[in-house]
Parts: structure tokens; C-alpha cells; sequence
């Protein structure tokens, strides 16, 4: 199952104000490489750099999660370890449409590179877990099991 990455995944490894997602978006991402299905949006790379080096009121000190330095180099490692998908015009007018569905145009965005690339799901904790958007699935990772179950056992 080809899968997309959201920002939000890939900043949790880094976020120490919950170590049981942190641990869990570590996992996520170590399996999905070993199986070789996820892959990255352009739009990831520019989000994470940008919210993993600003200063956070609530962290110890009001730091940023990472240093710039630390933030280019897991950038660049990410860039290494998966495809990296880039925008074209098509996708703005994806992501226009999926202004529809009353997402956020980040998001609305990333539904796009989802659709263009014929990728089947989209691993993010910004969505609706296990919603449809099309074709598209959305996977919250974080969600406990019994929610998980329970919204197979609604859905199918």
C-alpha cells in the first residue's frame, strides 16, 4: 500500500512532550522504509524545517524542537531514505477541489500529491482517521487500538 507522509508524522519523532507518540512515529516510519512504501511530499520537507526550528512556548526553555543545523540534516536524510514527490500544476487543481471537502489548503494540498501520484492512503494525525477522501484512506497512527476497532467494525 503506497503511503504519503504528513509533516505532522514525521515532527512527532522529534517532540518529547509525548514519548508514546514519539516512540510510535519512529516505528511508523522504520517499517514503512523497510517495506518500502512510503513516500514524501515536497510540501513535508519545507513544513518540517519550518515548525521543527520555531521557538515552542510550551517545550522546557521555549526552544524549537531541533537546531537549524539538526532540521537540515534530518531533511536531507528524509530526502535520502524516501521519494521525494514534487508539485505540478495538476495538483494545484487537485487541491483546489479538495478545498471541497473543507480542508485546510495544507492539506488540501497534501490530498492532492495523494491523488496525482495514485498513492492509496495518507498517514497523517491531521485528518479524519480511516476517512475516505476518494480514493485516498487517511491513517492516524496514533489512534488507540479500540478506536481503531471500532471504527473497522462501523466501516467495514
Amino acid at each position: 500500500m503506497a503511503t504519503l507522509v504528513d509533516t505532522s508524522i514525521l515532527l512527532r519523532r522529534y517532540d518529547p512532550r509525548d514519548r508514546d507518540k514519539q516512540a510510535l512515529a519512529s516505528r511508523v516510519l522504520r517499517m514503512g522504509l523497510a517495506q518500502e512504501i512510503l513516500f514524501l511530499p515536497h510540501q513535508a520537507i519545507v513544513e518540517f524545517l519550518a515548525v521543527a526550528t520555531q521557538p515552542q512556548a510550551d517545550l522546557p526553555g521555549g526552544g524549537p524542537l531541533l537546531s537549524r543545523e539538526l532540521a537540515v540534516r534530518e531533511a536531507e536524510e528524509l530526502m535520502v531514505e524516501l521519494p521525494v514527490l514534487h508539485p505540478c500544476d495538476e495538483m494545484l487543481r487537485l487541491a483546489l477541489r479538495g478545498l471541497t471537502y473543507g480542508l485546510s489548503w495544507p492539506d488540501a494540498h497534501l490530498l492532492a500529491y495523494a491523488e496525482h501520484y495514485e498513492l492509496d492512503s495518507i498517514l497523517s494525525e491531521d485528518f479524519e482517521h480511516e476517512r475516505f477522501y476518494g480514493q485516498v484512506r487517511v491513517i492516524n497512527p496514533f489512534m488507540p487500538i479500540d478506536t481503531v476497532h471500532e471504527t473497522r467494525a462501523r466501516y467495514g
